[in-house]
């Protein structure tokens, strides 16, 4: 089965309990989640008029292809009652396919690899963490690679090691 990660974003309710939530939904309709990284807090990226973000990197194996495993990242952000009304906005629930497998693939719903991974220090951390090796398909270097070039300034902090009781 093929290897997909996946970065969780949340700035908007209990973000930690929304994250908790997509990964339980995620394992249910994608497949078994293999490594999850600690969480990180940053701020706003693209639109910073807004909280701070809490994200945590995914990494699953799934038997769905890349545009039904789409499907199931928006059916987990619309259980968390995401609204997409601003682009980068403020949001419940947001949950992007960074990697899959060595696919690259670019079609009109969906880019792989994530298309701005390599300028977003707040994906690359928590990534880095849980695949640091991992070799990106279009620019062939790795992760690790990719956040020692990254020039995104926005500091990325260690929020928790584990989910709050």
């Amino acid at each position: 089965m093929p290897t997909a990660y996946l970065l969780l974003g949340s700035n908007l309710g209990d973000r930690f309990a929304l994250l908790q939530e997509a990964v339980r939904h995620l394992t249910a309709v994608a497949g078994p989640i293999e490594a999850l990284s600690h969480f990180y807090e940053t701020a706003a990226w693209g639109l910073e008029d807004q909280p701070a973000f809490l994200n945590q990197a995914v990494q699953l194996r799934t038997s769905l292809p890349p545009e039904q495993l789409l499907d199931a990242c928006l059916a987990t952000e619309q259980l968390a009652g995401r609204q997409r009304l601003v682009r980068w906005g403020a949001r419940t629930l947001d949950v992007d396919i960074l990697l899959y497998d060595n696919l690259i693939l670019d079609t009109p719903r969906l880019q792989v690899p994530h298309p701005r991974l390599p300028e977003r220090r707040f994906a690359l951390v928590p990534l880095t963490e849980i695949g640091a090796e991992v070799m990106h398909p279009t620019l062939r270097c790795t992760v690790a690679e990719l956040l020692t070039a990254c020039t995104d300034a926005l500091e990325v902090h260690q929020v928790a090691e584990d989910y709050p009781t």
